[in-house]
């Protein structure tokens, strides 16, 4: 008896998928070819990216072309100037530090013992003001080095954390203002959503970087760093609000009712029973934005900054190493997917988490 229940699950599994591939003979047909194909896809990657690769810094494109399979030696000699730009060569040890304050500081955010105001406050600010040290330096014996010269992957991961929180209250601030029911309130915060939503990041990036100089005072321009990132958390935050407010809209309207009843006040309504729910049903939409706006950081090139992207075209600019780009590329790409796919896998670890509260409830 004990067999048989342990056999019934393998049993159940088999029969599934021979019902979903093999149910005819032209579906099991196509299941075979498309097998065929994947293994071939499989063997051809792995036969170029790794059997007949040429790893070795010192490797010619004589020799790379010689072996047939690809030059991964451009990233050996090149490395650097990928992850990190135009950062000087001494000080690289500070970008690649930095880099690693920002990674520490997103996984401590994604675990649930982090997860209060205090805690992720203190989080973020000491983690903020730490990368600021290492990549401004000026302070604790440390050079300064102008953000101009930020670059590679540590700019990257900074215009996509500070875009992030930026936007994210400006984003709860605009989807509240928006449900407002003070007419003036709702209809100005829904026509600036509007605008910001009409327009391409590219031009808001452009004005904010070359254009609001000439309409400002010096006093209050800023580094052009720091007036790119507003303007893409004024995008972000544009977007991320109608997320919001489509959460909200999926809230049963009696459950705020209740609230008036039990005499909850308006922020209390808000941040108890509103909000937490309006994230829970947004939650899909919002990771999709973060994956867009960790994508749309290559942008930032239009207006002269060397971000990780525009880094990797560096490296391979010169005589010596043009022929290589498509290593660069799948190295590059590697390293965008490995944050995109770790931000989609937590947005549905979240998921999963919230519907089972929410069904425990």
């Amino acid at each position: 008896m004990t067999s048989r229940v342990e056999l019934n699950p393998k049993r159940r599994l088999l029969a599934r998928l021979q019902a979903d591939y093999f149910g005819s003979p032209p579906s099991g047909a196509m299941t075979l070819v498309s097998v065929a194909f994947l293994l071939w896809i499989g063997w051809t990657i792995l036969d170029w990216a790794v059997l007949r690769a040429s790893f070795s810094a010192t490797a010619t494109q004589a020799e790379c072309v010689a072996k047939g399979g690809a030059c991964w030696s451009v990233i050996a000699a090149r490395w650097r100037v990928i992850l990190f730009g135009l950062y000087p060569y001494e000080q690289q040890w500070r970008s690649a530090l930095a880099c690693l304050v920002v990674i520490i500081v997103i996984f401590l955010s994604c675990l649930p013992k982090f997860w209060s105001f205090g805690r992720l406050a203190a989080t973020w600010v000491l983690g903020t003001v730490l990368f600021y040290i290492l990549m401004r330096g000026g302070v604790f014996g440390l050079a300064p080095v102008n953000e101009q010269q930020w670059g590679g992957l540590p700019l990257t991961l900074f215009i996509f954390v500070a875009t992030s929180v930026l936007g994210m209250p400006m984003a709860i601030a605009l989807a509240l203002m928006r449900r407002s029911d003070l007419p003036v309130i709702s209809r100005v915060s829904g026509l600036l959503i509007d605008t910001v939503r009409s327009l391409p990041l590219l031009s808001i990036l452009f004005t904010f970087a070359i254009v609001l100089p000439f309409m400002l005072p010096d006093a209050l321009n800023g580094p052009k760093l720091y007036r790119v990132i507003f303007g893409g958390a004024l995008f972000f935050a544009a977007y991320q609000a109608e997320i919001i407010r489509g959460g909200f809209q999926g809230i049963p309207t009696g459950q705020e009712e209740a609230a008036k009843a039990l005499g909850l006040t308006y922020w209390q309504r808000t941040g108890r029973i509103v909000l937490p729910q309006a994230f829970r049903l947004a939650l899909p939409a919002t990771i999709n934005q973060f994956v867009i706006t960790f994508m749309e950081t290559s942008l930032i090139v239009v207006v002269g900054f060397v971000e990780l992207l525009a880094a990797a075209n560096a490296a391979f600019q010169t005589g010596e190493w043009k022929f290589a780009y498509v290593e660069v590329y799948a190295f590059i790409s590697v390293i965008y997917f490995s944050f995109v796919f770790g931000l989609s896998r937590y947005g549905a670890y979240l998921e999963s988490r919230m519907n089972a509260g929410q069904r425990k409830e």
